[in-house]
């Protein structure tokens, strides 16, 4: 049933990821696949595929079916707790909401007047509030936004609380964050800090962790550097195990950074996120999306 290429470097491999793996190409037209996110009350995974301004879904039942177009530059996207889709927009330099009869709301893009640069990628706590990052790459040109100066200084991970509308930075100690992902627990926050795309020299392609304190994040750690390439999107599983994009396809590893093994798709990966159990994986890889089903 192994059909994908895998590698594996610490014995506890197969005991905490699997040892048979099936790989199925659900979709392959895109530009530059992103942000899939399932929704498991109507099992149904939605992605972006980011520069062609589209955002899509797929379910057993119907195949693709294009959800919106033009899609404000969709990227990254999450379910919140109602079965909403809340998703990064970098045409609109913010979040939105679609509730499952297809309306859509902008929920926040600015921070006192000053509008963000393009949230990148979104997650939802257990209770109800929306974390995203926030750095340039919709407003450096017209290929996934709008190009456009930033009106905040500084690229930041942020807190957003939909009842109250309050909307903080979170921590102003990250330089270029993309993908993030609560632990199990939801005590601490994985960040991907990628500013090696920006500085050759001394930029990272990590991942970082912090503790969650209230609405702020605090005491920021090196957890792993990732290679090759960068770490853009990645999930974590229950037994803390995390699955982490790079330009081969997804490094695992666990969550004190011991690098456990590695799926190889041969093509540059930006996100992955988990079906309704943790032995389904849908991958955004390029121009594909794919489901890893493992046992």
């Amino acid at each position: 049933m192994n059909n994908i290429k895998f590698e594996v470097y610490h014995d506890q491999f197969y005991q905490l990821v699997g040892s048979q793996f099936h790989l199925d190409e659900l979709f392959s037209e895109a530009v530059w696949a992103e942000g899939p996110a399932w929704n498991s009350q109507n099992q149904t995974l939605f992605f972006s595929d980011v520069k062609a301004n589209k955002l899509y879904c797929w379910n057993a039942e119907k195949g693709i079916q294009t959800v919106r177009s033009p899609s404000y530059f969709s990227n990254g996207n999450a379910i919140d707790l109602q079965g909403n889709l809340i998703s990064c927009e970098h045409g609109r330099r913010g979040i939105s909401r679609t509730d499952q009869q297809g309306n859509l709301e902008l929920l926040v893009d600015s921070l006192d007047g000053k509008r963000l640069n393009s949230p990148n990628d979104v997650i939802v706590k257990s209770d109800g509030t929306i974390w995203f990052t926030d750095p340039p790459y919709g407003i450096l040109s017209d290929q996934e936004g709008k190009k456009s100066p930033s009106e905040i200084i500084g690229c930041y991970v942020y807190r957003f609380d939909p009842k109250t509308q309050q909307l903080n930075i979170a921590t102003f100690n990250t330089m270029r964050p993309n993908g993030l992902a609560f632990s199990p627990d939801e005590s601490k926050l994985f960040v991907a800090d990628m500013s090696v795309v920006e500085f050759n020299t001394d930029g990272l392609h990590h991942l970082v962790v912090f503790d969650i304190e209230g609405n702020y994040l605090k005491n920021r750690r090196n957890v792993a550097e990732i290679s090759p390439g960068i770490p853009d999107g990645f999930c974590i599983a229950n037994n803390e195990v995390i699955f982490c994009s790079c330009e081969t396809g997804l490094v695992v590893l666990s969550t004190d950074g011991t690098l456990l093994g590695r799926f190889i798709l041969d093509k540059t990966t930006s996100n992955c996120t988990f079906g309704d159990d943790q032995k389904t994986l849908f991958i955004t890889a390029t121009n594909s999306v794919y489901r890893l089903t493992i046992q």
